[in-house]
C-alpha cells in the first residue's frame, strides 16, 4: 500500500512537472512565432473575465463600500454587473494605452522596447496586466461614469477602424485577382464566381430577414421592414455605381453581403420580448451552453477583427512610429526576418531569423555572431507596434458597450448586445460603411487633382 502511494505520488509529480513542461514550451513557441498572438490571447482572457464578472461578481462589489456607495436599491444587481464589465474594460484600456505609448517610435528589431516590453518577459506582462485589470475596482463610482461616455466614442472609432480595413482589403484582393487575370482568365472567372456567391448569400439573408423578423400575427413590423428594404436600396445603389465608376462588382458584393449581415445582426439585437423579434423566439427554447456558445463566437469575432486591425499598419501611421523600410536592403531584411518567424532580434536565440536577416543585409557569409547580431538589429519591425495596442485599447471599449447593451442596457445572462441602443449602433455602421464605400468610387471623380491610390 506504501509502495503504491509512493509510485502514485511520483507519478503525479512527474505529469504535473510534464504539464507545466509543456505550457512553457507552447508560451515559448507562441511568442516565437507571433507576440501578436500571445496578445490576443491575453485580450481574449479579458473579455472573458468581464463576461464573467458581470454574471458572477455582485456579492464581491457589494462588499466594497466606495462602490456601493450612492447606488440606489433598484435593480442592484444588474447595476454591479455593469460596474465589473466597465471596471474590467478600463483596465485593459488603460493598460494598452500604456503600451501604445512605451511603443511609439519603434522603428527596428534591435530597440530594447521591442525584446523586453513586446515580445519578451511574458510573465512579468501578465502581471502588469493582472494589477491594471485590479487597478479600477479601487476608482470611485464617477470615474467610471466619466469612462463609460469616453468608451461610446472609443467604440465608435474601433468601428470607423474595422470599415476602412474591409473596404480597403476587398478593393486590394480585386485588384490582385484582375491583374492575375491578364495571364490566366481562370483568375477572372473566380472573381465572378465569388461575386455571385457574395451576392446569392446577400439575397438569401434578406429572404431570411423577412421570414424571421416579421412573424405571423406580431402586425406589421414596419421598423424591420423598413430596415431591410433600405438594406436592398443601398446595395442596389452601390453596386450601380461600382459598375459604372470600376467596371468591377467584386468590391461591391462584398460590401453587400457585410451591410446584410450587419442588418441581420442589428435585428437579433432587438429585445426578446419584441413582438417583431421572431428568431428571439425561436432561440427561447436553447441551452445555456448554446448560448453561451453563441458568446465565445461573438467575443473571438472581436478579437479577429481588432488582430486584423492592428497588424493592418499600411492604412494608418501614427507619426514617428512607422517603420518604413528606407533601404532595399532593409526591405530585403524585413522580408528575411518575417519568413523567418517574426520575432525580435536575438529574441530567444532563433538563429533562422539572424541568418536570414544578415544575408539579406550583407549579402555575405561566414559572419560572426556577433555581426549577425548587429544586422538583425538593424531590420525593420514588420508592423507598427505602437498603433496594434492602440487597437486594442479602443478594443476594450468596445466590449464594455458590447456586454452592457451600450450602457443603456444591462445584458441578461448567457447574452450580449441586446438592446435598441445595440440595434441603432449597428444599424449606423451599415449606413457609414455604404456611404464611405461611396465615397471611395466618387471622390476620385470630384477631386481629380488628388491621389487617391
Amino acid at each position: 500500500m506504501f509502495l503504491g502511494g509512493y509510485l502514485g505520488s511520483c507519478a503525479a509529480q512527474l505529469a504535473t512537472f510534464a504539464a507545466c513542461t509543456a505550457c512553457q514550451c507552447a508560451s515559448r513557441e507562441v511568442l516565437r512565432h507571433s507576440a501578436r498572438v500571445a496578445w490576443s490571447v491575453l485580450f481574449f482572457l479579458a473579455m472573458i473575465a468581464a463576461w464573467v464578472l458581470r454574471d458572477f461578481a455582485t456579492p464581491l462589489l457589494q462588499k466594497i463600500p466606495w462602490i456601493v456607495k450612492g447606488v440606489s436599491q433598484d435593480d442592484m444587481d444588474k447595476w454591479f454587473g455593469q460596474q465589473a464589465v466597465y471596471r474590467v474594460s478600463m483596465g485593459n484600456f488603460l493598460f494598452f494605452a500604456c503600451m501604445s505609448l512605451a511603443m511609439v517610435g519603434v522603428k527596428y528589431r534591435g530597440d530594447k522596447r521591442d525584446r523586453y516590453l513586446h515580445h519578451g518577459h511574458p510573465l512579468l506582462k501578465l502581471g502588469m496586466w493582472l494589477l491594471f485589470t485590479m487597478l479600477p475596482f479601487f476608482f470611485p463610482n464617477d470615474v467610471l461614469n466619466i469612462y463609460s461616455w469616453a468608451a461610446r466614442i472609443g467604440s465608435g472609432i474601433f468601428l470607423i477602424i474595422q470599415m476602412i480595413i474591409l473596404l480597403d482589403f476587398v478593393q486590394c484582393w480585386n485588384d490582385s485577382w484582375v491583374a492575375a487575370g491578364e495571364d490566366d482568365e481562370r483568375w477572372l472567372y473566380g472573381l465572378m464566381g465569388l461575386t455571385c456567391t457574395a451576392y446569392t448569400g446577400t439575397l438569401t439573408l434578406a429572404g431570411l430577414m423577412y421570414y424571421w423578423f416579421k412573424p405571423a400575427g406580431a402586425g406589421s413590423c414596419s421598423l424591420n421592414i423598413a430596415l431591410i428594404t433600405l438594406t436592398l436600396v443601398l446595395v442596389a445603389g452601390f453596386s450601380g455605381l461600382s459598375l459604372a465608376r470600376q467596371g468591377s462588382i467584386f468590391p461591391a458584393s462584398a460590401v453587400a453581403l457585410y451591410a446584410a449581415y450587419l442588418c441581420f445582426s442589428a435585428l437579433q439585437s432587438e429585445p426578446r420580448d419584441y413582438a417583431c423579434n421572431g428568431l428571439a423566439h425561436r432561440l427561447t427554447a436553447a441551452s445555456g451552453g448554446t448560448l453561451a456558445v453563441g458568446m465565445l463566437f461573438t467575443l473571438a469575432s472581436v478579437v479577429y477583427a481588432a488582430f486584423r486591425a492592428g497588424s493592418n499598419t499600411a492604412l494608418f501611421t501614427l507619426e514617428g512610429s512607422e517603420a518604413a523600410p528606407e533601404t532595399a536592403a532593409e526591405r530585403q531584411a524585413l522580408l528575411a526576418a518575417e519568413e523567418g518567424g517574426g520575432t525580435s532580434a536575438g529574441l530567444d536565440g532563433v538563429p533562422d531569423v539572424a541568418e536570414a536577416t544578415r544575408q539579406a543585409v550583407t549579402g555575405e557569409a561566414g559572419r560572426t555572431p556577433q555581426q549577425q547580431q548587429d544586422a538583425a538589429a538593424l531590420a525593420p519591425v514588420s508592423y507598427n507596434y505602437s498603433f496594434f495596442h492602440l487597437i486594442f485599447a479602443l478594443a476594450s471599449m468596445y466590449i464594455a458597450m458590447l456586454m452592457t447593451g451600450w450602457g443603456s442596457e444591462v445584458q441578461a445572462k448567457d447574452r450580449i448586445d441586446i438592446g435598441w441602443t445595440s440595434v441603432w449602433v449597428k444599424t449606423g455602421a451599415q449606413w457609414a460603411t455604404a456611404l464611405l464605400y461611396m465615397w471611395t468610387l466618387l471622390a476620385p471623380a470630384l477631386f481629380p487633382d488628388r491621389d487617391f491610390s
